[in-house]
């Protein structure tokens, strides 16, 4: 027993000083690579038609519709949910690398601690967790000695932070569908304006070309802006919530002391099929006792 103890306490001393490998933060550069991809090809069409890109530059047609577009979203957004929505379209830009096959180790290797002692062994080890939910989750399993309960929290927490990912996704979505009526406001204002100086045939034709500017606004920045923002932040919450119900998943084995191989064959699902059939024909049996 006091072998065994000892081996346990050794075990955990070298998981704590063990470096994990956080998920790493950078740039998202295929989201800047779509920007300037898009960008780039409306203005090489500008081109192409002959079209010097600043007459596209109309102060008023801009105005109109950026102030529209965030008065709408002013007033069929609660404050907190809109100040929500900004921080998540900042947040874009930068994008999280979890190696999940990394992470389902981890859970493995603290499946086999639990197992040599109890799950309050991994009560020094929850700190050091390389994903800041698989460490909430493993304190929560130690606070709470009812499986049941566990589930339940760690449940109630992935379905409100994927409620709060589609309240934020809805709110850009709003305002693009709102962005293109309020152009074609701007284009009417633009007409009154031409129908004025009806008498000037010159000045009517530059006149027209120029109203409908503001429908281009609203067109573009529904389109190249909102509605694909609103689409990658439900994607961001699709990966998240399969990283931690994967973590939900592991930790739920650990409370049920489940066999460290019945737990990887369990998380290995959440693995690219690709990968998972890599893993299943390349790692060597081993005892995960």
């Amino acid at each position: 027993m006091a072998s065994t103890q000892t081996a346990l306490a050794e075990d955990v001393r070298a998981v704590a000083a063990q470096e994990r490998e956080r998920p790493r933060r950078h740039t998202d550069a295929i989201l800047v690579l779509g920007i300037v991809v898009a960008l780039g090809a409306i203005t090489a069409g500008i081109a192409a038609a002959g079209i010097s890109v600043t007459y596209f530059l109309q102060p008023a047609g801009a105005l109109i519709v950026l102030g529209g577009t965030l008065g709408v979203m002013l007033v069929t957004t609660p404050k907190d949910t809109l100040v929500h929505s900004i921080e998540r379209v900042r947040e874009l830009l930068v994008s999280e690398d979890v190696n999940r096959e990394a992470l389902i180790e981890e859970i493995i290797h603290y499946a086999r601690i639990a197992r040599r002692g109890t799950l309050l062994a991994l009560e020094p080890l929850a700190s050091h967790a390389s994903h800041p939910f698989l460490g909430q989750a493993l304190q929560t399993a130690l606070d709470l000695g009812n499986r049941a309960d566990l589930q339940a929290v760690l449940e109630n927490e992935l379905r409100m932070r994927e409620r709060q990912g589609e309240s934020d996704a809805k709110t850009l979505e709003v305002a693009g569908g709102f962005a293109p009526t309020i152009g074609i406001i701007g284009t009417v204002v633009g007409l009154i304006e031409v129908l004025r100086h009806f008498a000037n045939l010159q000045s009517v034709g530059f006149g027209i070309g120029t109203a409908f500017v503001s429908t281009i606004y609203g067109l573009a920045l529904a389109n190249l802006l909102l509605l694909p923002a609103a689409h990658r932040i439900r994607a961001r919450v699709a990966e998240n919530f399969e990283i931690q119900e994967l973590i939900i998943e592991g930790v739920l084995a650990l409370a049920d002391s489940v066999h460290p191989a019945l737990i990887r064959m369990r998380l290995n699902a959440y693995l690219r099929e690709h990968k998972a059939r890599t893993r299943e024909t390349a790692a060597p049996v081993r005892n995960e006792a």
